[in-house]
């Protein structure tokens, strides 16, 4: 059981963002965006890992722009995004004053475009989330498994309470059939084509901590060792009740004991990531959402 390094505020690292501008007073991320806005090749972010302890995480991201990538590290998500969008800059020789003037691009086209008319789902995610005032999406590499010249990627996309599983021959392969299935959810609770879809008020662990609504009374005052429990049902009652959502992520590769594995994701604010195993899929399903129970009773106590 565990929760996501993502504890620590992104606000925290707004001094270092700040020294991160450029002369034009923009950030790195704001002039990689808007040479993408121009090119038709808007940035990609992918967290590629989480390392150290809650209290002291260190995030390192990946950004693609076309041909072009860059990598960054950093003590929050938004400050290893700035130092991977600074390297791609480097890489490309951009400036604030060239993203006014690149070649062969016009201000008319906000969703950049594949051929064949077909919507450029990540780049499509991305616009919405900048139109919207939404997070912008987030990728995770989740598994990367198989022979080198057989790799399979495994990402997950996330847009505020939205999670989404792709599977593809690379990681750009894989973040596109990820941000596909967001976009068709996203059409799917619109219901229709046109999304109009928003994301309900983030669930902080504050609000847990002081609701005392039926389910999370319950999780209170009872025991979660009964035996053959549905613990999915009871953290689906619980997430109804409070507004958050759970997600699982089935995890390809099994333990080393042979048991499926899990990961339980809460749309809580951080977001928590709880991992479960067991000698079937739901199994492992019921084992994840039991510790995540755990978790939350540790935290609203």
């Amino acid at each position: 059981m565990s929760q996501s390094p993502a504890v620590k505020s992104e606000d925290a690292s707004l001094d270092t963002n700040e020294s991160q501008k450029s002369n034009s007073g923009k950030t790195p991320i704001q002039i990689l965006h808007e040479y993408g806005t121009k090119s038709g090749n808007l940035p990609v972010y992918v967290m590629e890992r989480a390392e150290g302890e809650a209290h002291q995480p260190s995030f390192v991201f990946s950004v693609t722009v076309g041909d072009v990538s860059g990598i960054g590290q950093g003590p929050s998500k938004k400050a290893a995004k700035h130092q991977a969008a600074e390297a791609a800059l480097k890489a490309m020789n951009i400036d604030a004053g060239v993203i006014r003037n690149v070649p062969g691009t016009s201000d008319s086209n906000g969703v950049a475009a594949e051929t064949n008319n077909h919507p450029n789902s990540v780049g499509l995610l991305q616009e919405l989330a900048l139109q919207r005032g939404w997070h912008l999406p987030e990728y995770t590499v989740l598994t990367e498994a198989g022979p080198p010249h057989k790799r399979e990627f495994t990402v997950i996309c996330r847009l505020e309470s939205l999670s989404e599983k792709g599977v593809g021959n690379s990681k750009k392969a894989a973040k596109k059939v990820a941000a596909e299935k967001i976009v068709a959810k996203l059409q799917s609770l619109s219901g229709c084509s046109e999304i109009t879809w928003g994301p309900k008020p983030s669930v902080r662990f504050e609000n847990l901590r002081n609701s005392m609504a039926e389910k999370i009374s319950l999780l209170r005052r009872n025991p979660l060792s009964i035996p053959n429990t549905d613990y999915i049902q009871m953290m689906l009652d619980l997430s109804n009740e409070q507004g958050f959502e759970v997600t699982y992520f089935d995890i390809d590769e099994l333990t080393v004991n042979g048991q499926y594995q899990c990961l339980a994701e809460l749309s809580t604010t951080p977001v928590t990531v709880c991992h479960g195993t067991g000698i079937s899929c739901s199994n492992a399903h019921n084992d994840a959402a039991h510790s995540a129970l755990q978790y939350i009773k540790a935290s609203i106590k």
